[in-house]
């Protein structure tokens, strides 16, 4: 059985700066339990700008549960992305590779235009939840589910705190720097992180699973 969990989120920030933040999310405040991030591919496709990213986070378990987990409290988190400027969207995909027996969550979100309101961004995020352990599978996702609507609400402030700090009034280099087309930001970007994520690529993430 699979619990399955949507939402939705509303940015006051237009899409082109939500794009610009979407690489510079991390450190902030409301992410301390996002220990590392590493570029391992990236490339650019006729749909826009393609990356996978590995992300290790802090995993505290319940009480209950540390008899199932052993070692370290922490998972590694693959992250797909696809960030479209002609249709304005960013697609990613995201999932565990570690703990995977004890609980895996898959989620699926996409960041687009508020259809509402064109200055806004609207994130659209799902979210599937599956547990293996013999007994305590439904329990274990009703606790996955409690856990990830909370993560929620610390990644939309993490975001709109660096929304903020980079086009606040007191920003003015950060607005500057927005005037840049979509593309332009793009390529610089996937230029940059050539030599890097050729460096830091992972054999377990050579053939990554596509979006969907």
């Amino acid at each position: 059985m699979v619990k399955f969990y949507t939402s939705s989120s509303l940015f006051k920030y237009s899409w082109d700066q939500v794009a610009c933040a979407f690489w510079q999310r991390y450190p902030n405040p409301f992410s301390k339990h996002v220990l590392t991030e590493d570029v391992v591919k990236r490339e650019i496709r006729q749909d826009g700008l393609h990356t996978t990213r590995l992300l290790t986070k802090t995993n505290p378990v319940p009480k209950w549960g540390e008899r199932f987990v052993p070692g370290p409290r922490w998972v590694c988190i693959v992250e797909e992305s696809i960030v479209d400027p002609e249709k304005k969207t960013i697609v990613t995909y995201s999932r565990n590779i570690g703990m995977q027996k004890l609980m895996s969550i898959e989620e699926k979100c996409v960041y687009k235009v508020n259809p509402d309101n064109g200055k806004q961004t609207l994130c659209e995020r799902s979210a599937w939840i599956t547990s293996s352990v013999f007994g305590l599978g439904l329990a274990i996702q009703k606790f996955g589910v409690e856990r990830f609507k909370k993560n929620i609400n610390k990644t939309c402030k993490g975001y709109e705190h660096v929304l903020e700090r980079l086009f606040s009034v007191e920003a003015p280099n950060a607005v500057q720097d927005h005037t840049l087309s979509s593309k332009e930001k793009i390529k610089g970007t996937a230029r940059k992180a050539a030599e890097v994520a050729a460096a830091k690529a992972r054999p377990i993430l050579s053939n990554p699973r596509p979006l969907s």
